[in-house]
């Protein structure tokens, strides 16, 4: 089993951060994938328990859906198709730190192939990378601008995101 554990602060309240992590079609504005989809709506907010996502990077299709949800604390989310690796479960959770957030992303997988837990581990670990880089810069962005919630041309490059 293979652990990636990431930690960020963000200079925005909890609840800035909160939107913008479950606004799962806006995603592409700062998570490494070309277009997210959402297949079936959580109950009972559309981005929240039991929403299935389709989110599509490099040249993959990789199907997620929401396991807890607890609003503006945290959510957890399972690859269930498409990814290199199996038994996946994520963990976000967003707490209080001063005036701002403090971000934990943690991710659980065991590679699908034997001999491949290296390169799922390196590659994995360079998309959440990217994933918490981007939603730092895009919140506190928008925290700054609130008044131009839109962030146009500014997401990660998705052509290179690896799963």
């Amino acid at each position: 089993m293979i652990e990636i554990s990431l930690e960020a602060h963000i200079d925005a309240p909890r609840e800035r951060v909160w939107q913008t992590l479950v606004d799962h079609e806006r995603m592409p504005e700062w998570f490494p994938a070309k277009e997210v989809i959402r297949r079936r709506p959580g109950e009972p907010d559309p981005n929240g328990l039991g929403t299935h996502r389709v989110v599509r990077m490099s040249g993959l299709a990789i199907e997620e859906v929401v396991t807890a949800f607890k609003p503006g604390e945290h959510l957890e989310y399972s690859v269930i198709e498409g990814a290199p690796f199996v038994d996946h479960i994520a963990d976000v959770i967003l707490m209080d730190d001063g005036d701002g957030t403090r971000l934990r992303w943690s991710t659980r997988l065991r590679p699908l192939l034997p001999g491949t837990g290296w390169i799922v581990k390196s590659n994995v670990t360079r998309m959440l990378q990217r994933a918490v880089s981007g939603l730092k810069r895009v919140v506190e962005m928008r925290t700054r601008r609130p008044e131009d919630g839109a962030v146009r041309n500014s997401g990660p490059e998705a052509d290179d995101a690896q799963p």
